[in-house]
């Protein structure tokens, strides 16, 4: 059973100046989600262990798809999946950096 999300960890004035960072002299959509993985890739202490269907998985890594998608690569035994980042469990605590992807997350309007 997955517990509730803990909110206002962020304030939305410190998430802002986030979203800021990461989208300075990016033009369109496309280069501002460049921007953000960029800083996610940059600052989110990997690996980490997180929760995917009820199975322990490892993040190994964060990469970013054709279509502007950021995602997380897990591994949990010999099989790698790629999970949207804003679908991605953080664990309790989150790894260091995950202000970024909650940064991302209010950027996306989610």
């Amino acid at each position: 059973m997955m517990k509730a999300k803990k909110t206002a960890k962020f304030t939305a004035e410190y998430l802002d100046k986030l979203i800021e960072e990461a989208t300075t002299d990016a033009y369109d959509e496309s280069e501002q989600a460049g921007g953000f993985f960029a800083m996610i890739e940059e600052n989110l202490s990997l690996p980490f262990m997180t929760r995917v269907l009820g199975q322990a998985v490892t993040v190994g890594k964060v990469d970013i798809t054709k279509r502007d998608q950021i995602v997380a690569i897990c591994v949990h035994g010999k099989s790698t999946q790629a999970i949207p980042i804003l679908d991605l469990p953080m664990p309790d605590p989150p790894p260091e950096g995950a202000e970024w992807i909650d940064a991302y997350r209010r950027w996306c309007g989610n």
